[in-house]
């Protein structure tokens, strides 16, 4: 058995946040795979359900981001399942949106949520940090992740939900590498092409005319060859000036 954690706040003002795409991405796996009916325990919402062989508890927590440690370890410990069977989706703003990145153990980079679970369960489970991008100063990151996604964010975050639910097996059977390379797979064919290689290339340089390659320099004096001033310059650079 697996314990799989989406993050978030509960309270529909909150739905559509940044900081809530981990309850987006448990949302998708649940659709994905025929999960059972979310239903209230843990001090938050758990659905069951099987992939890739592995019976999985998706949870959940309702006790505000702040406090998801207390709900994660209150299941950890019900199921009796080690820290290493924990699965954390969240959102990670030091990874530019739409980037997918898996590690075992580390530190909480600021998030309340993740340091809440570091507190009560430990560190060493899965984090699947999900990148909603960084607004640029530390000022603006909590306005950021409270706000809600865009509309254009919508071209990057439907197709990735879907890529990390419909790879979610790989995580199951612990492939991490695995899960990264296919929801990045996924994610390029899912969108238009962008970038450097859809510009057209840059025009070829006019080719310069035969003509003028062949005809020859022309000095821009023309110096005399006889009379005083030939005579002068003769005097002042040698005779084979």
């Amino acid at each position: 058995m697996l314990l799989f954690a989406g993050l978030g706040n509960p309270g529909a003002q909150y739905a559509h946040n940044r900081h809530n795409v981990g309850f987006m991405t448990a949302d998708a796996i649940a659709r994905r795979h025929g999960f059972s009916p979310w239903s209230k325990k843990f001090q938050g919402l758990i659905a069951t359900g099987e992939i890739a062989g592995e019976k999985i508890v998706l949870i959940k927590p309702q006790t505000f981001m702040n406090l998801s440690g207390q709900s994660v370890g209150e299941a950890l410990r019900f199921y009796k399942l080690p820290v290493s069977a924990l699965t954390v989706f969240y959102d990670e703003i030091e990874l530019a949106a739409g980037k997918v990145r898996v590690k075992i153990g580390g530190g909480a980079a600021g998030h309340n949520g993740i340091r809440s679970l570091d507190q009560h369960v430990g560190k060493d489970f899965r984090r699947v940090r999900i990148g909603v991008g960084h607004p640029g100063v530390k000022e603006l990151v909590h306005g950021h992740v409270l706000g809600d996604f865009s509309r254009a964010d919508g071209e990057w975050l439907d197709p990735l939900l879907e890529a990390i639910a419909g790879n979610v097996s790989y995580l199951a059977k612990g492939n991490d590498n695995e899960f990264m390379n296919r929801v990045t797979l996924a994610l390029r064919d899912a969108l238009p092409p962008t970038g450097d290689h859809d510009r057209p290339p840059p025009k070829a340089p006019k080719p310069q005319s035969h003509i003028r390659q062949a005809r020859p320099q022309q000095p821009a004096v023309q110096v005399p060859e006889t009379g005083p001033m030939a005579a002068m310059l003769k005097k002042l650079f040698g005779k084979n000036s």
